[in-house]
C-alpha cells in the first residue's frame, strides 16, 4: 500500500466503494454527534468542554484527510440544517459563526491536517501520533482562541482564561487517550495483515 493513502481506514478496507465512504462519513457525523453531547458548561466561558476535540483526532487519523474533513464538514452542515448535533442538543448558524464557531473552523482544518499526518503513517508510533494530537489541537484552539477574542471584544487575558485555561487538563487527557490508542490499534492492525 502506498505511504501517501495508509491510514486505519484504508488498511481495514483497502477497496472502498462509494457507499462504503457515505457509510463510514455518516457513522462519523453519528459519532461527532455523540461526543459533543458530552458537554461541561464552563463557568464564566461561552465555550463549553465537550468530546468534539477527541472525535475530531481520532476520526481524522482514522480516515486520512478527504474522508475526515468530508465528515467533519458534513457535521458542520447538518447542524447548520437543523440537526440538533452541536454541544447540548444545539443547532443553527449561530453556532458556526457565535463565540464557538472559531472551535469550529479549527476542528475541520485540523480534520484535514490530521488526516495528511496519518497517511504518512505519523499515527502509527507513540513518539510521532503524541505530537500529531498536540499539533491537532493547537489549530482548533489557535482558531477558537482567535476567533473567541474578536467575537467577544474582550482583552486576551480574558480570551484565555475563558477559551483555554480551563480546558488544558482535558485537552491532555484527549491527547494521551488519541495518541496511545491510534498506535496500539495499528500493532493489532497490522498483526491481522501480516
Amino acid at each position: 500500500m502506498s505511504l501517501a493513502t495508509t491510514t486505519l481506514r484504508t488498511s481495514l478496507f483497502p477497496r472502498s466503494s462509494a457507499l462504503t465512504r457515505v457509510l463510514f462519513v455518516t457513522g462519523g457525523v453519528i459519532f461527532l454527534s455523540a461526543l459533543a453531547q458530552v458537554a461541561f458548561p464552563i463557568p464564566g466561558s461561552p465555550v463549553p468542554f465537550t468530546g468534539q476535540t477527541l472525535g475530531v483526532l481520532l476520526l481524522a487519523t482514522s480516515y486520512g484527510a478527504t474522508l475526515g474533513a468530508t465528515t467533519f464538514a458534513l457535521y458542520l452542515l447538518a447542524g447548520i440544517a437543523g440537526a440538533p448535533i452541536f454541544a447540548n442538543g444545539s443547532y443553527g448558524i449561530e453556532k458556526v459563526v457565535g463565540a464557538t464557531g472559531g472551535y469550529l473552523v479549527g476542528m475541520l482544518i485540523a480534520s484535514f491536517v490530521l488526516g495528511k499526518l496519518a497517511q504518512r503513517r505519523l499515527d502509527q508510533k507513540f513518539i510521532t501520533a503524541l505530537p500529531a494530537m498536540l499539533l491537532g489541537n493547537l489549530i482548533i484552539f489557535t482558531f477558537g482562541l482567535i476567533w473567541l477574542h474578536q467575537y467577544t471584544g474582550q482583552d486576551w487575558a480574558w480570551t484565555f482564561n475563558a477559551g483555554l485555561t480551563p480546558f488544558i487538563l482535558g485537552e491532555v487527557l484527549k491527547i494521551a487517550i488519541a495518541g496511545t490508542s491510534l498506535p496500539i490499534l495499528w500493532r493489532f492492525v497490522q498483526k491481522k495483515i501480516s
